[in-house]
């Protein structure tokens, strides 16, 4: 969830690099000129003056901030977003006003970051659809509003894409990912976008992260999403998502950080949910799971389980004592049955939550001391910090 903070830092470092290496022979080309102008002149409030130095008079290679240009003197990075660092200081600021659709005219364009000005608004505009030479996009942390544009699916050199915490609405169009087999980060998060999600997400092979979470998304997950072999990352939290977690999941060797919670998922968690040896991270809370915990569950690098809110059942599997690097265990709120197992004084939790279940008999001895709180609402059990068990 740190990512955002570390994607700015690559932004700045990107722009130190075009800064450093970037040799203009000519100057800023007058088509790229004007666009710049006009997206300026699309602003109407720019507190900290981030383009005070955008004027007419001058060569926007080489006196303009947030600029740098290739070779031929055509701009290739544009970088003014609203929080940024230097090597003393962190700056947090905004820019109110629009996008000018004049910006589809830096055909060269390979870094675009106007994220986190906050008050940018109005819609995205269509013709950013043109900038096919960009790899880096980043409007995220602001008011855009309307559809993600169709346009976009001319953008085939995307690697990262950050459009989230907005207030954009409508389906994402299947044909914007179609050709998209670059891209490794996609950012939708905390937006309106409904529908379901594409199909042709499948297409996307180079995905190391996507982040959709807070959003409308209907529909089931992808049954092959274990085919995009790459992922690390994914939080597909607080939507409307249905049906099964699919089997295939278990094939994301790489995943570290699985998000599903919030959503209306159903059926058990697959069997091959213990194969993701590299999974950390684990939130399926408040969702209608039902079946059992898998067995070899403790076989996994788990760090944090948090299945709280389903209708899950079964007796605790006593692999979950060999989950020694576990801080957070959290499965308030089902139906689980029979007694803790003894390993689980082997775990080293920091966090335990295994109220309203069915459990029974004598709680074992953590090595950390949990309020009664964490074992509420199971009559069955006794021992510290509950009530000592009856003696026969």
């Amino acid at each position: 969830m740190a990512s955002k903070s570390s994607t700015k830092i690559t932004s700045l470092l990107v722009l130190i690099c075009f800064a450093a290496f970037s040799l203009t022979t000519e100057a800023c080309h007058p088509t790229d000129k004007a666009a710049l102008l006009d997206f300026k002149s699309h602003i109407n409030q720019d507190p900290t003056k981030l383009l005070k130095t955008w004027n007419a008079s001058t060569d926007c290679c080489v006196q303009w901030e947030g600029v740098a240009c290739g070779s031929t003197g055509r701009v290739v990075n544009l970088t003014r977003p609203g929080l940024f660092s230097t090597d003393d200081s962190i700056f947090d600021t905004f820019m109110n006003g629009t996008i000018s659709p004049s910006l589809g005219n830096l055909e060269f364009l390979r870094f675009l970051d106007l994220s986190n000005l906050k008050q940018l608004v109005g819609t995205i505009p269509s013709t950013l659809g043109k900038l096919t030479h960009l790899t880096d996009f980043f409007l995220d942390t602001n008011q855009l509003t309307g559809p993600i544009p169709a346009s976009f699916k001319k953008l085939t050199k995307l690697r990262r894409m950050y459009l989230g915490d907005n207030r954009l609405s409508g389906s994402v169009p299947a044909s914007i990912l179609q050709h998209m087999s670059s891209l490794s980060e996609l950012g939708l998060s905390n937006n309106q976008l409904s529908g379901e999600i594409p199909s042709t997400i499948l297409n996307l092979v180079s995905l190391t992260k996507i982040d959709i979470h807070g959003n409308q998304f209907s529909g089931s997950l992808p049954s092959t999403i274990g085919s995009l072999k790459k992922l690390n990352y994914v939080d597909l939290s607080a939507n409307k998502i249905s049906g099964n977690i699919p089997q295939s999941i278990g094939q994301l060797s790489q995943l570290n950080l699985l998000y599903l919670f919030q959503n209306s998922l159903s059926g058990s968690i697959p069997s091959s949910f213990s194969g993701l040896s590299a999974l950390k991270f684990a939130r399926l809370e408040d969702n209608k799971l039902t079946g059992g915990l898998p067995s070899t569950i403790g076989k996994m690098s788990l760090q944090r389980l948090v299945v709280d809110n389903n209708k899950l059942t079964g007796e605790l599997p006593v692999s979950i004592g060999n989950l020694t690097n576990l801080d957070t265990l959290s499965l308030k709120n089902n139906g689980f049955t029979g007694k803790i197992p003894s390993s689980f004084s082997n775990l080293n939790v920091l966090t335990l939550d295994l109220s309203h279940n069915k459990l029974t008999g004598k709680i074992p001895a953590f090595k950390t001391a949990f309020p009664a709180s964490s074992f509420e609402g199971n009559s069955g059990l006794c021992g510290s910090p509950l009530p000592p068990c009856k003696t026969a």
